[in-house]
């Protein structure tokens, strides 16, 4: 029993990063076309408005509270002087209620790829594998949300929360999420087979948000639009064009520079 807690606890989540890591690593230099959502909003797009901002904003406010759980000692929170009872309390409005709003959008989501044929078609087999390990986590994961409405919960900062940042450390502190609630481990457990799948998935997508949007550069572009052409030796805005010579009558097409994103 000590081997198979230290092989689950001390092994498998370096094995999992490793994965994930790797695997990314693959997917980006093997199929970067395919490191995509691969969306199906042109097969429907009713019932992805609801579904999608449920899930994906709650999905935000679900690994925010994760951050601050497992990251965050208890030691900080009092030395803010935040109350145990007023943190608990937090945790579970907010997390709850993020987790809930996740679980929702999450289901509508699967709704629709089950009922829409468009959109059911488009999906791999390699989705219809991570959506059930997803669903399941979430439920995983509010199950042991909701063993904190207990009268003496467990504290997973003093248990999940020690292990988590002992990993970073590699010095893994096994017993401290051995003797975790069930609900707890079989939580983690679901975690790391979906991180481990994460890469093979549409969920890579993840990886490929576009950031670099917002701070690439404008470039110059010729408008094919017709334009009055500067008169010379007084330049408009923009670089000057020869008119191009047309048929009687009619006026002279020209460009002028004009800003645009690429």
């Amino acid at each position: 029993m000590n081997h198979l807690r230290i092989a689950l606890w001390g092994v498998l989540p370096y094995l999992v990063v490793a994965v994930l890591v790797t695997g990314t690593a693959w997917r980006h230099r093997y199929d970067r076309f395919g490191f995509t959502t691969r969306s199906s909003q042109l097969h429907e797009s009713r019932l992805l408005r609801v579904g999608g901002p449920l899930f994906h904003f709650g999905l935000l406010f679900v690994i925010a509270g994760h951050v601050i759980g497992l990251l965050v000692p208890e030691s900080f929170t009092e030395r803010v002087h935040v109350h145990e009872w007023l943190y608990h309390a937090n945790a579970l409005l907010v997390g709850g209620t993020a987790g809930l709003a996740t679980l929702a959008g999450l289901v509508i989501l699967l709704y629709r790829r089950l009922r829409v044929p468009a959109v059911r078609a488009a999906t791999s087999r390699s989705d219809r594998a991570v959506y059930p390990v997803l669903l399941c986590v979430l439920l995983a994961g509010l199950t042991a949300t909701a063993t904190t409405m207990k009268p003496h919960p467990y504290d997973y900062r003093r248990g999940v929360s020690v292990w988590f940042r002992s990993l970073f450390t590699l010095d893994p502190d096994v017993s401290a999420m051995a003797h975790a609630p069930l609900a707890y481990r079989v939580h983690a457990l679901l975690a790391m087979a979906l991180f481990a799948a994460w890469p093979f998935s549409r969920l890579v997508h993840a990886f490929a948000a576009p950031v670099g949007y917002l701070v690439r550069p404008y470039v110059v572009y010729r408008s094919r639009g017709g334009r009055r052409v500067p008169t010379p030796g007084r330049p408009g805005p923009g670089r000057p064009f020869a008119a191009r010579s047309g048929p009687p009558g009619k006026r002279p097409r020209s460009a002028r520079g004009t800003l645009a994103r690429r």
